[in-house]
């Protein structure tokens, strides 16, 4: 791509626009002028009211960044795991990630209170990705077939023990583990960016880092071994990245579907299928797309409704389109 291109497709997929949309956007309404005067030209909190300061810096700002970095890990582990077991209708939470979130929310609300549930459904979600991992792996090595098919047994495994757990808790605590699972970024602060943000950007680099390797993957494991690569070593890197970047973003917003399917299919339409080009414009739109849906979830109504509803809502028609397109193109052909 040319250097005009990058620049066409950067300022078009840019978080820093909507970034700038969310600041204003509220219960109390901030003017552009003020936006920028205090995010962009204050000379410190002297120059800023207490009120201001409070809404800008300590509840709106650290919530964008937070929606950033969700939205990042789930458009790079989407677009990373595609790549990887060949399929566009393959995410993240195929290996398990998104039961064992709920099953370390679930644990930590109803009989460790004195775990957070981001430590909870961080481990957790890490237990379930090694776990399927090593369900999968024979001799040495991890068929994607049966790879898929220990996500789902994984799965089903805890999301039993979720079951359980709400069927044990008293009505009070259950409310608080649905809201949840539903996917929410009401509880974001700077200590969630602080504790999400290491894992999500070491998963992401590593992903950025490696994705002209995505293109031989893709190709097939044949092809990949006859550029020189070991398959086996390169894929279970990239599920390792994949389900580490994702296990630190759930364990802060909860299960917030669709975006790791609907992002890269949005992208390889509007730039091909080349990861090199893909995943970072994946992660700059997957970014884009959690903020505005945040927005619209925190401004809606005069409550909040949870951002997972959003993107389902958003995900949903995407993919009915889809299928329509698909199903008459092959009808014609």
């Amino acid at each position: 791509m040319t250097a005009s291109s990058w620049l066409r497709w950067g300022l078009l997929v840019s978080p820093l626009p909507v970034m700038f949309l969310a600041l204003q956007m509220g219960a109390y309404t901030v003017p552009w002028k003020e936006v920028w005067q205090y995010v962009l030209f204050s000379s410190g909190r002297e120059a800023v009211s207490e009120q201001m300061w409070a809404i800008l810096f300590q509840v709106r700002l650290p919530r964008i960044v937070l929606a950033m970095l969700v939205g990042v890990a789930l458009s790079a582990s989407g677009t990373t795991l595609q790549a990887v077991f060949r399929n566009p209708l393959v995410d993240a939470f195929i290996l398990g990630l998104s039961s064992g979130a709920a099953l370390g929310c679930a644990l930590s609300v109803a009989f460790l209170p004195g775990v957070p549930i981001q430590v909870g459904a961080f481990v957790c979600s890490l237990t379930a990705a090694f776990l399927t991992f090593f369900l999968a792996r024979t001799r040495g090595e991890v068929p994607i077939l049966s790879l898929i098919l220990a996500g789902v047994i994984v799965s089903a495994f805890f999301s039993a023990l979720v079951s359980i757990v709400k069927f044990l808790v008293d009505p009070h605590k259950l409310a608080s583990i649905v809201f949840w699972l539903m996917g929410s970024l009401s509880l974001a602060d700077w200590q969630a960016v602080q504790k999400s943000a290491p894992w999500i950007l070491a998963g992401s680099g590593i992903i950025w880092l490696g994705r002209w390797r995505l293109n031989a993957l893709s190709m097939g494991d044949a092809e990949a071994k006859a550029l020189g690569m070991s398959v086996s070593r390169e894929r279970g890197l990239f599920i390792l990245a994949a389900a580490i970047t994702v296990a630190a973003a759930v364990s802060v917003s909860g299960i917030i579907g669709w975006v790791g399917l609907m992002v890269p299919h949005v992208v390889r339409m509007l730039v091909g299928p080349d990861h090199r080009r893909v995943v970072p414009v994946s992660m700059a739109l997957g970014a884009s797309f959690m903020v505005l849906s945040d927005t619209v979830a925190r401004t809606l109504t005069g409550g909040e409704i949870p951002v997972g509803i959003i993107t389902t809502l958003t995900g949903a028609p995407f993919f009915i389109f889809l299928l329509k397109k698909r199903a008459q193109q092959s009808w014609t052909t």
